[in-house]
């Protein structure tokens, strides 16, 4: 890599004939600071012979203009070791000096500097904000201490939630990393925040929580967010970084500028050339990773003169979620079709929240998301969720030519090779709609079929729907001389349990309860479908071949969480379990398990083989 460097260099400098001011021992001198100084010295291997190999050049730098040299020598150096931060002026009137020692300034003046410097507000809801210019270090902190907890710390601490902005902190100190860092962080225990290597001591300084501060410590419950913007920079980058990876501050705003926590200005020997280069490099104890270059990323990405409003709305939603999570903790104990669980879950959901992990929830989508999950987790069941509660559609006037047209288009029949029928539908209708259109699903779709010898159901892209025609359509494939207990259906809300029977009218002809009929399953078929395929199985009409089935529920109720407008889907019923588990949850296995793909060659092969040992 360095010999990369000085090659580029040597290329780009190293020309033939015009003579200049500069001496070609000013690659050789800047060379020698990065190989000395720069913080992360692997990507400087092979410097030495580099320079040995630039030394023995006898050309002369080509470019008579200094500043348009220190220009290019900066976009050279850059480029090579994949470093934005370093840089190189030509500045003639710079004379370096060491930084004063603190000087003994009178109270009033601290108090006054510290007004200046940091602002201080309490915004509606009880909010604090803090906007930070600098961060100042430890012997300030010492000095200033009781200054700070009365103008700034003690006005503060009270509320319920507080806003760091650091979307114009660009200097600070190394030693305050510490001191910002715990006051959100407990006493005990003790916390590695950072690792910060200094090249120039080649020493390695671990920066760790504080066990005693001066004044209260804001805790680790209340919510903390972070502004940044492209212009915070330096030592607010490193505190940014480790308290988002606590877990303890969300960053919103803007992706930080990825500086340092510590460059120096060097003279470039004799000349009026400068390099400023990162002497001191950090590595997160957490992370194993680094903020510096490519800077801290925002848990919300949002311009700078946005993150404000955002944040404050974050704030908003996070007071929010006790109250929603307990609603829905009681939505789910009240009507969760198994009463057991649903208190499990409603009393385990309680205690997630409690522990903290919704204390970083951002955005609504975060929290249905995480509350999904958690549902998911604690009952098994995929389909206890949130989800959206998509409004009734207006009526409608339909003409029979569109429901013609819309029956054919739901359902497909065929007829194949020994009079065996074929009828593919991916829904199950709301009873009151298909009732009014039955004359005409007969007419259309069931009198192709319903004269057949046998009949493959195809319901392997089947999705649910509605259970309420489950009923009637189990009837045509009965006898109406008896009338059929198809299942047991409990209700958790009503607390009762109804017994779902077969039809005693009908429209159209029964298909009868002799003929065979095939059901076609896979992972896709869900809810209502399900619950036709469990009865046909159970009682013995039907052979299901295929895939086990998603094993979801019946149809589900959608619930208002509190006054949001985040909606449950709650299972609130479940199928007979007297005899044994029901499908809910597990699905349905098939009699003859075969990919989904396999599934239909496989009913028809089975009974053309049947219908030809018949002849």
């Amino acid at each position: 890599m360095a010999q990369a460097l000085v090659l580029l260099v040597s290329l780009l400098f190293f020309s033939n004939v015009a003579h200049c001011n500069f001496s070609p021992t000013l690659i050789v001198d800047m060379a020698k600071i990065f190989m000395d100084n720069y913080c992360s010295p692997e990507k400087l291997t092979g410097m030495e012979e580099a320079i040995d190999a630039a030394s023995s050049n006898t050309e002369i730098l080509s470019i008579s203009d200094p500043a348009m040299l220190a220009n290019v020598l900066t976009d050279g150096v850059k480029k090579t070791i994949s470093d934005s931060r370093v840089k190189v002026t030509y500045e003639p009137d710079l004379i370096l000096a060491a930084p004063p020692a603190m000087p003994d300034i009178p109270l009033e003046h601290l108090a006054a500097m510290i007004k200046g410097t940091v602002k201080v507000e309490i915004l509606e809801g009880n909010i604090g904000y803090l906007k930070i210019q600098h961060i100042i270090g430890e012997e300030m902190a010492q000095k200033v201490g009781p200054l700070l907890l009365e103008y700034i710390w003690d006005k503060i601490l009270p509320t319920s939630a507080m806003i760091l902005d650091f979307r114009s902190t660009v200097t600070g100190e190394l030693s305050g990393i510490p001191y910002i860092v715990s006051y959100f962080t407990d006493p005990e225990p003790l916390i590695h925040i950072d690792s910060v290597y200094d090249r120039t001591a080649d020493l390695t300084i671990e920066l760790w929580s504080m066990p005693t501060l001066l004044g209260k410590r804001y805790g680790t419950s209340k919510p903390l967010i972070i502004l940044t913007s492209k212009d915070t920079l330096g030592i607010a980058e490193d505190v940014a970084y480790c308290l988002k990876n606590l877990k303890r501050a969300t960053i919103v705003g803007e992706n930080t500028a990825g500086g340092t926590v510590k460059m120096n200005k060097m003279k470039v020997g004799d000349t009026d050339f400068y390099v400023t280069v990162p002497v001191a490099k950090s590595i997160n104890p957490i992370t194993g990773k680094s903020w510096e270059i490519n800077g801290v990323a925002p848990d919300v990405d949002v311009a700078a003169e946005d993150a404000l409003d955002a944040a404050i709305a974050i704030i908003k939603l996070r007071s929010e979620i006790p109250a929603l999570t307990q609603a829905a903790a009681t939505l789910i104990a009240d009507n969760y079709a198994f009463p057991s669980i649903g208190e499990y879950v409603a009393e385990k959901l309680e205690a997630v929240v409690a522990s903290g992990e919704y204390n970083l929830i951002s955005t609504k989508e975060d929290l249905e998301e995480k509350l999904s999950e958690d549902l998911l987790k604690l009952s098994e069941d995929k389909c206890l969720r949130t989800t959206s509660n998509i409004p009734a559609l207006p009526p409608m006037n339909p003409t029979p030519e569109m429901f013609i047209a819309l029956i054919k288009s739901s359902f497909q029949t065929d007829v194949f090779e020994n009079n065996i029928g074929y009828l593919r539908f991916d829904m199950f209708g709301d009873f009151e709609h298909v009732a009014t259109i039955a004359q005409i699903i007969v007419e259309h779709v069931w009198n192709k079929v319903v004269d057949t010898d046998a009949l493959i159901i195809d319901l392997r892209n089947n999705i649910g729907g509605h259970a309420s025609s489950i009923a009637g359509f189990c009837s045509y494939f009965f006898d109406a001389e008896k009338q059929i207990v198809l299942d047991h259906i409990y209700d958790r809300p009503s607390n009762t349990t109804r017994d779902l029977l077969t039809l005693e009218q009908l429209t159209g002809r029964r298909y009868g309860s002799k003929k065979s009929v095939v059901i076609l399953t896979s992972g896709v078929t869900a809810g209502a479908a399900e619950e036709f395929v469990f009865i046909m199985k159970r009682l013995g009409r039907a052979m299901i071949i295929g895939e086990t089935t998603h094993g979801g529920c019946q149809p589900p109720e959608t619930f208002g969480v509190g006054e949001s407008d985040i909606f449950l889907s709650i299972p609130i019923s479940h199928s007979d379990t007297a005899q044994g588990p029901s499908w809910e949850g597990a699905g349905i296995a098939p009699h003859i398990p075969v990919p989904a793909g396999a599934a239909l060659d496989t009913a028809k092969g089975m009974l053309n083989k049947h219908f030809s040992g018949q002849k």
